[in-house]
């Protein structure tokens, strides 16, 4: 068995952990309180950060994310009135590690997510051995949702979440079959970001040519381009625009690429982006196991140049 697949099959324990241990992510609240939020991150943690800047609004909280490659080069400063969570979960991310040191020496309200251990001032999970991180992912999620709901952002009921995520992987295998050439994957609102971590998530494990964008901006000329070839994945979680999202689905659908819908309406539109991811995990972990190859090392084992390579650009 995979890393991958351990520390995926372990995120309801594991989010029913952290979402009965409410008060460190209540103190982080107390801190950021009456600021304008800035969120960062990098990876999956930037797709993070996205879910959190939602969330956060939901709270009437002014909350941005942004990447931390987009601010740390860039000499971007952070103003000491704003509050800054930066998301990471090794604390090794050279861009938002320089972000972490740059807003506390602004003397911004900051508050570090991170893996059990590694200096993180909210803690998640302990540290993943698969590169494909699942559960830290969700995890840090659920912190977000944590402070969000701290600062009045009325959510749904978070205790419901472990259980939908126990049924995403119960669901029968295969969630899809490996296309002949793209997933491409849409979402809206808040599961723009979910279709982006899918994306990643399938690149990274399966080694598979992957996209993840809004269901507008995919409309939008990308659509153009998919075929009998391509599979389509449509992440709905309710909302305004689901509607819209199906009528683009089905527009794709008959042009003779290949649809398949999951749909998450029991948590409610702000919430649903954890089942999603879960579901979207799940299809990266199964095309890596369909295609026999490891979801856990970058491709590391398959060729010793391109870890030396990776290792020389630095994370």
């Amino acid at each position: 068995m995979s890393a991958m697949r351990r520390a995926m099959e372990a995120q309801p324990d594991e989010l029913r952990r952290l979402l009965a241990d409410a008060a460190p992510a209540e103190a982080a609240a107390a801190r950021l309180a009456g600021r304008r939020l800035l969120l960062i991150g990098i990876g999956s943690s930037w797709h993070a950060a996205q879910h959190g800047a939602w969330l956060l609004r939901e709270a009437g909280v002014e909350a941005d994310a942004a990447h931390a490659a987009d601010l740390a080069p860039y000499d971007r400063s952070i103003d000491r009135q704003d509050g800054v969570i930066v998301l990471s979960h090794t604390a090794n991310t050279g861009y938002s590690m320089h972000m972490l040191t740059r807003a506390r020496e602004a003397g911004a309200a900051v508050v570090h997510i991170s893996a059990v251990g590694n200096g993180g001032d909210l803690e998640t999970v302990s540290p993943e051995e698969s590169y494909a991180y699942t559960v830290s992912h969700t995890g840090a999620m659920a912190r977000l949702a944590q402070i969000a709901t701290a600062l009045g952002a009325q959510l749904g009921d978070l205790s419901a979440v472990p259980a939908r995520v126990a049924a995403v992987l119960e669901q029968p295998a295969p969630l899809i079959d490996p296309p002949r050439r793209l997933v491409e994957l849409i979402g809206a609102g808040p599961n723009a970001w979910t279709a982006q971590e899918g994306a990643l998530k399938i690149r990274e494990a399966s080694y598979l040519a992957a996209e993840g964008l809004s269901s507008e901006q995919f409309f939008h000329g990308p659509s153009v381009a998919l075929d009998a070839q391509d599979t389509l994945v449509v992440l709905d979680g309710g909302g305004p625009a689901a509607d819209r999202t199906e009528a683009i689905a089905s527009a794709v659908e008959a042009t003779g690429a290949r649809v398949v819908r999951f749909r998450e309406r029991d948590l409610g539109e702000a919430l649903s982006v954890f089942a999603l991811t879960v579901v979207v995990q799940r299809i990266a972990l199964e095309l890596a196991e369909a295609r026999g190859v490891s979801p856990d090392r970058f491709r590391y084992e398959e060729d010793a140049r391109r870890e030396a390579a990776f290792a020389a650009v630095g994370f």
